[in-house]
């Protein structure tokens, strides 16, 4: 199964600001917008850390506590592009992590609310081997 395929089938919220996004997801201490049916451990969000600001709208919006944000060690910033290092030095070299990426729903909220685009959710088929920074 592609990845693209995989995550057709996950009910993602619809694109919408990131505001609208957070405003929803403190607003109830429900599951938020997308279904959140999808059981823990199919899906896994990745972080592209050389789109990412360390912004925190990720652990925002996520009902499950599945991500916090912190200052890059060295080995991962030394893996980022030339660009990447350039944009992460501009914001103190923080990143968002998933540390507890196993307790994700696939409720899409975090992909939907990251202004850099920088979150994707894979399945774990697809997880399985990465090299994953």
């Amino acid at each position: 199964m592609s990845l693209e395929s995989s995550l057709r089938a996950v009910s993602f919220p619809p694109p919408a600001g990131s505001q609208e996004v957070r405003s929803t997801a403190q607003s109830s201490s429900e599951p938020r917008s997308g279904k959140c049916d999808v059981d823990p451990g199919v899906y896994f969000p990745i972080v592209n850390r050389n789109r990412c600001e360390g912004k925190r709208d990720c652990v925002e919006v996520c009902p499950y506590d599945v991500f916090e944000v912190r200052p890059m060690d060295d080995r991962e910033f030394s893996a980022l592009s030339f660009a990447g290092k350039l944009k992460s030095r501009m914001h103190g070299k923080l990143s968002a992590y998933a540390p507890r990426a196993a307790a994700c729903r696939a409720c899409g909220l975090c992909v939907a609310a990251c202004p850099e685009k920088a979150i994707t959710l894979v399945s774990a088929q697809d997880w399985l081997g990465r090299d994953i920074v």
